[in-house]
Parts: C-alpha cells; structure tokens; sequence
C-alpha cells in the first residue's frame, strides 16, 4: 500500500512543519487551514483523547488519512501545569511569549525545575482505524527565556543532559531529538507507510 496524501490536523505551522518534516517526502502533506477546517474544542482529560478526538475530527471532513497531534509541556512544581492545557494557556495570556513570562515569574523561587514534554499522536486510517503513541521527553526550565528558534515553549525547556534550551537549538537537531520525534518514531513502527 502506498500513500499519497496526508491530512495533518493541526492549525499550529509549528506542529505542521515538523510532522511534515518527518513524514516520508513522497507523502503530500494538507493542512486544515488548505480545507478550510477549524479545530475542534479539546475536550480530552489526557494527551491521546484529544489526538484520537482530532483524529477523528478531521478525518470526517476528508477521506484522507489523518494524523493529529496534542502535545504540552508539563511542569513538576507546578502541578503538572501548563500539560493538556498548555495552548489554551497561551490563548488565555495572549500568547506563547506572555505564557512564558506567567511561567518562569511562577518558577523564579523553585528549586525543582524539572519538566517534560509530552506528545502524543495518532493516526486514522480511511478505513477507520486508529492508532496512537506517546512521546516523553525530560528536562527542565531554565531561568530566562532563550533562542528564537522553535515555537511554543521551546525557549524555556532545555533537555535532559542538554545545555541549551529548544529555542537556541538547530531545527534539524531539535526535529531530531524532541518529544515529537519520540512520539513519531514509535507510530512509524506501526504504520511503516509513513
């Protein structure tokens, strides 16, 4: 079986371009915003309710296969938080620049830095089945905000026995290290057309 084509179901050109970056290039990539398709409301409890939920979603306006991804940045001294809600987070402080600030104020007293990012992707295909991964990846806050390349909360997460942050990183070293690319390698094992 060969694939043609591949609905990437997420508005964030960020997401977009590093799943398409990974996807294999004989494989076209569609954007929502290309169909004319809003997001849907995120109404998961957890990362893979709401990449299956997008999945699905998405794929009853194509007969495409579809893969969605619904990824966040969880913080240990803060409960856990941004995790599931990190890009509303970002919607409710008018963008990833003040989210950042609201975090490293919230983070300026705490000793324990730790974080990860987590993402998790899933894919259906047009005959309806689906499946679904998640990536981790561990590391920490740093104090300021660094590099301005990336998106999100890259420029505050520096990984696990990395120095520097996401944000100060190449884009091909980043594409090639982060939690998406855990989360896509583990899809790619099980969907071997990607």
């Amino acid at each position: 079986m060969f694939m043609k084509k591949i609905l990437i179901g997420t508005h964030n050109m960020g997401k977009f371009k590093e799943l398409s970056f990974l996807i294999s290039n004989k494989i076209k990539k569609i954007s929502p915003k290309t169909l004319k398709i809003k997001s849907p409301k995120e109404t998961g409890k957890t990362f893979s309710a709401n990449a299956i939920l997008k999945a699905k979603y998405f794929s009853k306006f194509t007969k495409l296969p579809v893969i969605a991804d619904d990824s966040g940045l969880c913080i240990k001294a803060l409960n856990g938080k941004p995790g599931i809600h990190s890009a509303r987070w970002a919607k409710k402080y008018g963008g990833f620049s003040n989210s950042i600030k609201v975090i490293l104020k919230r983070m300026k007293y705490k000793k324990n830095r730790s974080a990860q990012f987590v993402c998790s992707l899933s894919y259906k295909s047009p005959e309806g089945k689906i499946v679904v991964v998640v990536g981790k990846l561990n590391g920490k806050i740093s104090y300021d905000s660094k590099g301005k390349k990336g998106f999100g909360y890259d420029p505050i997460f520096i990984p696990r026995l990395k120095k520097i942050t996401f944000g100060q990183m190449s884009k091909i070293k980043k594409i090639k290290s982060d939690h998406r690319f855990l989360a896509f390698k583990k899809l790619k094992k099980k969907i071997k057309i990607l």
